[in-house]
Order: C-alpha cells, then sequence, then structure tokens
C-alpha cells in the first residue's frame, strides 16, 4: 500500500488522523520536532492499535534534512501536512515567526513531492481563510477574503502554493481540508488535545479551569451581533475529522478526483456559541464552570459554520459524533492527563 508521511503527527488532529490511518491498514511514518507536542503521544497511538508508526524527531525548516528524508523513504505514497504554528492571537503578536513555520516546510515537502512520479498530498487548511464570510454557513466557493491574522493569512498562502504547484505538476494530487473547530479527544482516553503552557483554545481552557488548573475561563465579548452575544463557532470532534483525510486520501489514491486540486469544508454544518459550549459542558460533566465575560480579543470573527454538502456529497463523509460527545470526550481526557500526573 506504500507508507503516508503524517507531518505533525504527534499534534491533537494528527496523532488521532495516525490512529484512523492505522485502523484502515495503512502504514504511517511521522514526523514532529516536539515544540508543540510529547513524545508520550506516541505511546498512545501505539496503545490503542497495537502499531507503533515510524517516528523521526526534527524540524521541517531544515530543508537538507527534509531531502535526505525523501532519500531514504522513497516508498511514500500519500503526504498529510499538519505540522504548523496554529495560535491566532500568538500570530497577530508573532507574525514572522508564524509565516516562517508555516511556509518554508510546506515548500520544502512539495519539491520533494514534485520530484515523484506520483504523490498526493493533503493540507490542513482553516475555514480562518474565508475570514468573516458574508453568508452563512460557508460554502467552498465563498470568497476568500482579506485574512484576519498571520495564521489566517499562512493558510491562504499555502493554499495558494498548493494549487499553483498543481498547475505545473500533473504528478502532483492535493486536497486542502478547511477545518472548522476540532474538538474532543480519543474515546480510550489514550490521546487527546494537550496544549502547551496557556491553553489557546477554548475546550481545554473550559476542562482545565474545571479541573482546576486554571482559576477562570474569560470569555471574550458578549456584545456580538448572535442570538447570545458570543461568537458562534462550528466544533466538530476530533475522530470526525480525522476521519475526513482518511476518506480524503483514499480519493487521491484511488482516483476517484477529476481535478488534481480540490478544496473540502469539513465541520458539523451547525453552529454553537460559547456560551452554548459552555452548557454543554456542564450538561455532561455535571461541573458548575467559573466564567467571566472580558473584552473582545483581536482577530476574532463574528460567526463561522460550515455548509458540508461538499464533503458529504463527494467524499461520503459526515460528522457523526455530538458537541455533547465531544465535550465528554475532552472531559474524559482531562480527568486520564490528571491521573497520570
Amino acid at each position: 500500500m506504500g507508507k503516508i508521511l503524517v507531518t505533525g503527527g504527534l499534534g491533537f488532529i494528527g496523532s488521532h488522523t495516525v490512529v484512523e490511518l492505522q485502523n484502515e491498514g495503512f502504514d504511517v511514518v511521522i514526523i514532529d520536532d516536539l515544540s508543540n507536542s510529547s513524545i508520550d503521544v506516541l505511546d498512545g497511538i501505539t496503545s490503542i492499535t497495537k502499531i507503533t508508526p515510524i517516528f523521526e524527531n526534527f524540524d521541517l525548516k531544515d530543508k537538507p534534512k527534509v531531502q535526505a528524508f525523501f532519500k531514504v523513504h522513497q516508498d511514500i505514497v500519500g503526504v498529510i501536512h499538519f505540522a504548523a504554528s496554529k495560535a491566532v492571537g500568538e500570530s497577530v503578536e508573532k507574525p514572522l515567526l508564524y509565516y516562517e513555520n508555516n511556509i518554508n516546510p510546506l515548500i520544502y515537502i512539495l519539491q520533494e513531492l514534485q520530484k515523484l512520479e506520483a504523490s498526493n498530498f493533503i493540507f490542513s487548511s482553516s475555514c480562518t481563510v474565508y475570514g468573516q464570510a458574508d453568508d452563512l454557513p460557508i460554502t467552498e466557493n465563498a470568497p476568500i477574503k482579506k485574512a484576519e491574522s498571520p495564521y489566517g493569512n499562512t493558510k491562504q498562502i499555502g493554499e495558494e502554493i498548493i494549487k499553483d504547484t498543481c498547475l505545473v505538476s500533473p504528478n502532483l494530487n492535493a486536497i486542502a481540508l478547511r477545518y472548522f473547530n476540532p474538538i474532543g479527544a480519543h474515546e480510550s482516553t489514550k490521546i487527546g488535545e494537550l496544549p502547551i503552557g496557556v491553553p489557546q483554545n477554548l475546550v481545554p481552557f473550559i476542562t482545565q479551569t474545571a479541573i482546576g488548573i486554571r482559576e477562570q475561563l474569560s470569555v471574550f465579548g458578549d456584545d456580538y451581533p448572535t442570538p447570545d452575544g458570543t461568537c458562534i463557532r462550528d466544533y466538530i470532534h476530533v475522530v470526525d475529522l480525522a476521519k475526513a483525510h482518511v476518506v480524503a486520501l483514499q480519493r487521491l489514491i484511488n482516483k476517484t478526483n477529476t481535478l488534481n486540486y480540490e478544496t473540502f469544508n469539513v465541520g458539523t454544518g451547525t453552529g454553537s456559541s460559547v456560551l452554548e459550549v459552555i452548557k454543554s459542558f456542564e450538561r455532561v460533566s455535571g461541573q458548575k464552570l467559573n466564567y467571566k465575560i472580558a473584552n473582545r480579543r483581536a482577530g476574532d470573527i463574528i460567526s463561522a459554520y460550515a455548509d458540508t454538502t461538499k464533503a458529504n456529497d463527494e467524499l461520503g463523509w459526515k460528522a457523526e459524533l455530538t458537541l455533547d460527545d465531544a465535550m465528554s470526550s475532552a472531559w474524559k481526557w482531562e480527568q486520564q492527563i490528571k491521573k497520570n500526573n
């Protein structure tokens, strides 16, 4: 079947995708520099699947190492590229870090894939490419607006680089998956979201507050033009998202796509406000959450949720797990981390 390279494969989405790939019989090679992940995740993957993927620890910004890797692993038939810096707020403060981390490795990998007879590439993109969309739910045909943050801009630029490369590389087959907001954890509680330092995302901040690591959760703004005044996002269970990568990869390998570059939204199709997420957590955990309303945060858009018709119809993929499922799994994962520490 050939090997699948998963960059950032010990990260949150990457690790869950490695599990689903191995469940489907793929051989996986992971590259991760452990800058935003832990080597313990490898044990979690092995514990779930009973297979230890090949693991290489290096920084993809090191071009000679990327070249050397592809010389050794010439039987790679697909790449799923997760490795990137991913915090919207941090990207506003450190734009150059984000451009360097998120653009250079992409270019180096594509340069290697261009040398192969046939290659399949899946890019971890984001709904941030749409900015504040004019119409909801957001379809793949929505205009790509000026990004609200350097992070969002790196995803827009990344997509353009891949599209331009595909135009001149008939051997390269690529899909950009535009994720909405991944949350939750594997039902085994062996892997989940493991933020280093203070979480930048809502759900780990909720679970860390509930378990006592954080004193209080700040809800950034309650004066948005939404039913309860808080921002609305499309929260997708990470296991559903991981499965979308597997079906997208199968589409490329089986050549069921007619274009060599495609984009798909990956979400649930339903928007949930910050307060609805908090209520879901309180419902499934039985915990009362300590939160306060704070000022709006730079770079945040009001509302974003997906139209998933294209992924449903063309990939045959649909999100199956609910917000409550995701919040319940995230809480069990947080409790497991505490138990292990």
